[in-house]
């Protein structure tokens, strides 16, 4: 279903096609109109994605098309080996990871995972992990420390799975563990945002050197929902929650709650995921090689001053 702010570039876009498809059928001119309309098309989408409000964003990072972390490392990654279960319980199909390598160099990968239909959605719980998929990150942290890999992850949550059969599990106890472990690692840290960044169910992967987020992606405390069914007693002003919530990526720049900004092709990453993930590569490359030489007591250290400056402020 196309969204809402859309309609006018698709309706446009069908004209088009229809004119095409005229000219093709009857012979007829129709070079100039057409041309007309593909100018005016060029400026409608540069207005439109370029003006975009939060809740517009907010809609762009879950569209669907928008690459997964499994499509990010079949196509970013070489010899990916995907390594399941948390040695307690089971396996959590809503956080994936294992071993591969980045250009050449041996990294230890792990991220949400939302499905790419309904059915795999429901298999892999809308990206949202119970305590077994934080327990299977931890120990590939572990892995990643004890083999001197680096420590990549990828971030596509709503939030952790809120269900009594996680609580009874020990959810928040175990995204705490989660979020000390990775503030420990000895090893240099990278996380991309690749659309929602949820609660502590996505800061449990996402205590890196650098982070790295998604243009039309977004990272909060609570969603935009959730947000407004709190504070205005109405899910429907989740649009006002999301500008009140700074959760853009530019937002959270300007903020130092991420260090860089991946660029998505116009329209968003789910219009040609492929380019994204071009320049996903390109950002985890120069991040890492931001990160090369540290030692592991200057890896550590990076990280803490990073976390430990977020939320500081001047009195005048």
């Amino acid at each position: 279903m196309p969204l809402e702010f859309e309609k006018p570039i698709l309706e446009l876009e069908r004209r088009i096609a229809e004119l095409k498809e005229t000219a093709k059928a009857t012979g007829v001119d129709l070079e100039a109109e057409i041309r007309l309309l593909e100018e005016r098309l060029a400026r409608l989408r540069k207005e439109t994605y370029e003006n975009l409000t939060p809740w517009q964003r907010v809609q762009l990072a879950r569209a669907p098309g928008r690459p997964t972390t499994l499509d990010v490392l079949e196509k970013a990654f070489q010899d990916f080996i995907e390594l399941h279960g948390d040695r307690a319980f089971a396996d959590d199909p809503a956080i994936v990871g294992g071993l591969a390598y980045l250009e050449g160099e041996k990294v230890v990968v792990v991220g949400h995972q939302k499905g790419r239909d309904t059915k795999e959605n429901l298999q892999r719980n809308f990206g949202m992990p119970h305590p077994e998929g934080y327990r299977k990150a931890m120990r590939l942290m572990d892995l990643a420390d004890r083999f001197g890999y680096p420590f990549l992850t990828f971030v596509d949550t709503p939030g952790a799975y809120p269900g009594v059969s996680a609580e009874e599990r020990g959810q928040a106890w175990v995204i705490a563990q989660s979020i000390q472990r990775m503030s420990r690692l000895r090893v240099p840290a990278v996380t991309v945002i690749l659309g929602e960044g949820g609660s502590g169910g996505a800061l449990a992967i996402a205590v890196a050197n650098r982070v790295l987020i998604l243009e039309n992606a977004w990272y909060s405390v609570i969603s935009p929902e959730s947000c407004a069914a709190i504070l205005w007693r109405d899910a429907k002003e989740a649009p006002k929650a999301a500008e009140a919530l700074k959760l853009t990526a530019k937002d959270l720049l300007q903020l130092k709650v991420v260090d860089a900004i991946v660029p998505e092709p116009e329209g968003g990453a789910h219009k040609d995921p492929d380019r994204a993930i071009r320049n996903i590569k390109e950002a985890l490359l120069k991040a890492l090689e931001e990160l090369k030489g540290l030692s592991p007591e200057a890896l550590y250290e990076d990280r803490y001053r990073r976390f430990r400056s977020l939320g500081a402020f001047a009195e005048p």
